[in-house]
């Protein structure tokens, strides 16, 4: 993929976490800002982090349970390591810190 193709992507992929942290029926904040990092907090102060990578074309995610990396496969980004897809694992992760059930989808 080019660069222009995985920062048209990525950012793309930004605003519908965005849009679904929106839509979730949760108690979290969030901000984007400049350069594609995508901070979410919640009650307890804690933050998950989603962040461009555009040296490895990757979106990378640290949250409380870990750091992760996300590479497009052709269809979703997926976990480098555990292969699990982005927003299904972002869904978890702000489960796992929010106390409550979260669907980002």
């Amino acid at each position: 993929m080019t660069e222009t193709e995985y920062t048209r992507l990525a950012d793309q992929t930004l605003a519908r976490i965005e849009q679904a942290i929106e839509q979730a029926d949760a108690d979290f904040d969030y901000e984007l800002s400049a350069g594609g990092i995508l901070e979410i907090e919640f009650e307890d102060d804690s933050v998950i982090v989603v962040n461009k990578q555009a040296a490895a074309q990757e979106i990378w995610v640290a949250a409380k349970s870990g750091g992760f990396h996300f590479r497009w496969d052709g269809a979703v980004w997926r976990d480098t390591r555990g292969n699990e897809e982005l927003f299904a694992a972002l869904s978890r992760f702000a489960s796992l810190q929010s106390g409550g059930n979260v669907v980002l989808a």
